[in-house]
């Protein structure tokens, strides 16, 4: 039988998984943040996993996993609020993607 440490690092390892093939392989800006979420996710999860293997062992459950996951995640909420704001702002802008022409080939308008 599955004990519940290898079912949440399975899942912590699928999270991991989803994150980095969105994270590869989708070009959009939002999708992208989405997706480095779901690997902080699994991150997250995977700490707590080891924290919890660390108390069910007989020792003491370490704090220290316990307070990098708390902390992870108010800064996993603070830096996709800002990489909202950031998408928000580029679309204001008209801009839909980073341009990548060199800024010598770029017509200026001056003729």
């Amino acid at each position: 039988m599955i004990g519940t440490a290898t079912v949440y690092g399975l899942c912590a390892s699928g999270l991991v998984a989803i994150g980095l093939y969105g994270l590869v392989l989708h070009p959009t800006p939002l999708r992208k943040v989405i997706a480095f979420n779901l690997l902080g996710s699994g991150t997250f999860v995977l700490f707590g996993v080891a924290a919890r293997r660390g108390g069910a062992a007989g020792f003491l459950a370490d704090p220290v996993p316990q307070a990098m996951v708390i902390t992870g995640i108010v800064v996993a909420f603070a830096s996709t609020a800002l990489a909202v704001a950031l998408l928000l702002r580029l679309q204001e802008t008209g801009a839909s993607s980073i341009e990548t022409t060199p800024p010598e080939q770029q017509d200026n308008g001056a003729s």
